[in-house]
């Protein structure tokens, strides 16, 4: 492609409403055009690049025994009565009416869709292992679209979903995806982590997040630093420790001021304490009743957690301070699990918590405070519970001498262990060796395409543009005419051009009348891994400049060597 034919409108301005590295420089290099909000136009130069990454995909998918299929984007709303998801979906579900009043919806994901599909033609056991994708663009109506693809409405998603005749064989089949999947974010040339998760909306017992690792991402995860656990914070498992025991030898339980006092770090200063020792009492509502939640000071509540310890179907949130000081007659910053028990549906703590000796609480009433309580002896507690967030420097619960490091990261893709939530639902059944009908066992499977080249960016950037990783480049070399009046430059240029092409090297040739200063400006942008600058002396000597993008070094090459030291500079994943 020459670069004057090639439709990439550069900018030099950061735009405005792009927050995230990823955003700023997919619009700025000419990859991207906002349509609405979180709706975006994609560009010759990123539509190259997402075929990259969909061609990795699928050879790594169809090695995995993987068909391909494509499914409506609009889907009816009967399915998801069946599936139990219409109502419980939430706001993110475009619904929708057609001209005769049925209801339709745009397709958030395609669970529904595909065990339709395979109900009215799978009827036997010979039929399965099945285990079909596709790559397509879906729709989720989120709140607050931001950052670009990170977190937009419209984006481009490989989902696939497997369909096996028990337990054993759809866990095999989820254990042949997350190899595949591990095999293609290599291929991506990205640094990931696959992460044990939540399941959240789509349900099963089952899950791994592929979180490619950039400080910008969203998602906090944990990693062992000697084992190789690692997990999303909200689903880590973590060592319970139990707190030491001691005789109260006099220590009373009273009651302290501590005017306008309400953290708990202004509360441990104040009484003298270390933080550990303060209890933070929450309260959240749920399904229209109100919790308490005990933990340390010094810890954050998973609230995912939670809700499965209460076997919540809606989401929790954290009680507005009008409603705790209405309901509990409790003012807020003063709230504690002495006499709470009356007041809410249920108090539940986590684990440390359990035997706290000596601890400060709140009293329950305005400036005033607990100090000298004992669980189970000055208050009680309904459920405990491992309730916490993990943190760095945490031992490892997996292992013995394990700690674990704490990292962000930009969830790419997904795997899901389903079991029969949705067969058993909406009659996806077969008939076995036995002649038993049965529901068909299954997983899911999600990849962000679109995501994948923002986090791509996250990770591979500087301050002059883009660094791709070759694999998914939109070109893999870029030849920059310097002089483009010379002929000499020219034919050089056009020469090296053709070359590439004949040895399958996809090639860029920015033959535009433009200073050599903005083609090297828009080389580094548009984050091309290899440049290579073709001027009127180099060419007098017989020699032309390759760089890799990625690094600083120049190489003086000889022209009749270019290709083969292009070819040696190309990465592999």
């Amino acid at each position: 492609m020459r670069f004057s034919r090639l439709y990439a409108p550069t900018l030099k301005e950061v735009p405005n409403d792009a927050e995230v590295v990823s955003h700023q420089l997919l619009v700025r290099a000419g990859f991207i055009r906002k349509l609405a909000a979180g709706v975006y136009d994609f560009l010759p130069l990123a539509r190259r690049s997402l075929k990259k990454i969909e061609d990795i995909i699928r050879e790594e998918l169809d090695k995995a025994g993987a068909q391909e299929v494509l499914l409506p984007m609009v889907q009816p709303a009967e399915i998801w009565e069946e599936s139990g998801r219409w109502k419980k979906y939430g706001p993110e579900l475009l619904r929708f009416k057609d001209r005769k009043g049925a209801e339709f919806c745009l397709g958030p994901t395609h669970e529904e869709v595909i065990v339709d599909l395979v109900r009215r033609d799978v009827r036997s056991w010979r039929s399965l292992p099945l285990n079909l994708y596709q790559i397509q663009a879906k729709f989720r109506d989120e709140i607050r679209p931001r950052a670009g693809l990170m977190r937009g409405r419209e984006f481009i998603m490989k989902d696939a979903y497997s369909f096996d005749v028990d337990q054993e064989a759809a866990l095999k089949t989820y254990d042949a995806m997350y190899d595949a999947y591990q095999r293609i974010f290599s291929r991506c040339g990205l640094n990931f982590r696959p992460v044990e998760a939540d399941t959240g909306a789509i349900g099963g017992s089952r899950s791994h997040e592929f979180q490619v690792l950039a400080e910008s991402g969203e998602d906090h995860i944990v990693s062992c630093d000697q084992c190789q656990y690692a997990a999303n914070v909200e689903q880590a498992e973590l060592r319970i420790q139990s707190n030491p025991q001691i005789d109260r030898n006099g220590i009373k339980l009273e009651k302290v001021p501590t005017p306008g006092k309400k953290s708990i770090a202004d509360i441990a200063q104040i009484l003298s304490l270390p933080i550990h020792q303060c209890i933070k009492t929450l309260i959240v509502e749920g399904e229209g009743k109100l919790y308490a939640i005990l933990m340390r000071g010094e810890d954050e509540v998973n609230l995912i957690k939670v809700k499965k310890l209460l076997g919540l179907s809606t989401e929790l949130e954290m009680a507005s301070d009008e409603k705790i000081e209405r309901e509990l007659g409790v003012p807020v910053g003063y709230i504690g699990p002495k006499d709470l028990k009356s007041k809410v549906h249920k108090i539940v703590a986590d684990f440390a918590i359990k035997g706290i000796c000596n601890a400060v609480m709140g009293a329950n009433e305005k400036e005033m405070h607990i100090v000298g309580a004992w669980e189970g002896e000055d208050f009680q507690v309904d459920h405990f519970a491992e309730l916490r967030l993990a943190k760095a420097g945490e031992p490892c619960a997996k292992c013995e001498t394990g700690h674990l490091q704490a990292f962000k990261g930009i969830e790419a893709g997904h795997v899901f262990y389903l079991g029969t939530k949705y067969s058993q639902a909406m009659g996806c059944h077969f008939l076995n060796q036995a002649g038993e009908d049965l529901p068909i066992v299954m997983g899911c499977y999600g990849i962000g395409v679109s995501r994948v080249l923002a986090a791509a960016i996250e990770q591979n950037h500087d301050q002059d543009g883009i660094i791709w990783p070759d694999s998914i480049a939109p070109y893999t070399v870029t030849i920059l005419a310097l002089q483009a009046d010379s002929p000499a430059v020219v034919e050089a240029a056009l020469q090296l051009y053709q070359a590439l092409q004949q040895a399958g090297i996809d090639a860029l040739y920015d033959d535009r009348s433009d200073r050599a200063g903005a083609k090297f400006k828009d080389a580094d942008l548009i984050g091309i891994p290899i440049r290579v600058a073709i001027g009127k002396k180099g060419i007098e000597n017989g020699i032309i400049e390759v760089k890799r993008r990625d690094q600083k070094t120049v190489h003086e090459v000889p022209i009749d060597q270019a290709v083969s030291v292009i070819r040696g500079l190309i990465k592999q994943y």
